[in-house]
């Protein structure tokens, strides 16, 4: 119903978590390289438990090439810098979230690229930096799949 798009990640069990969330969810995932781990890094493995099997992650050698192969109806790009609150949207089966890396976000050439209503963000206290990425992920996609009243499709 949704892809989910992880910009260069780096903590390999946020992205395990990650990948237990979109088996749950049926989600998709996309992680673009390069990655701050090997995709057999224990760490991942434990965050991810048995749910590797149920995921559909796929890997991207960059962005262009990620957005070739999912060509979202609507990408939303979700940053500490975003206009719009992630729940003011209204999503849509088809939509794409990116996320940036942990420690530095997504890049200001990316976020040049889409229009400011699709850069959104999420809620927190003044002077925090951000919220967990694996945290944030969970957020964005049971609001979307909640706007779509937790709609299944088949894997």
């Amino acid at each position: 119903m949704f892809d989910i798009i992880l910009l260069e990640p780096e903590i390999p069990p946020n992205t395990g978590n990650v990948i237990r969330l979109t088996a749950n969810t049926g989600c998709r995932l996309h992680l673009v390289h390069p990655l701050g781990f090997c995709l057999s890094d224990a760490q991942l493995r434990r965050a991810g438990l048995d749910y590797h099997q149920m995921a559909r992650v796929q890997e991207h050698a960059n962005l262009d090439a990620c957005l070739a192969a999912v060509h979202p109806a609507r990408l939303y790009a979700v940053e500490t810098g975003g206009t719009v609150r992630y729940s003011d949207v209204r999503y849509r089966p088809g939509d794409a979230f990116l996320f940036g890396r942990e420690t530095s976000g997504l890049p200001t050439d990316v976020l040049g690229r889409l229009p400011p209503a699709r850069v959104v963000n999420i809620p927190m206290r003044p002077g925090n930096r951000s919220v967990n990425l694996s945290n944030s992920v969970a957020l964005v996609v049971y609001e979307a799949w909640r706007q779509n009243d937790f709609a299944m499709e088949s894997p």
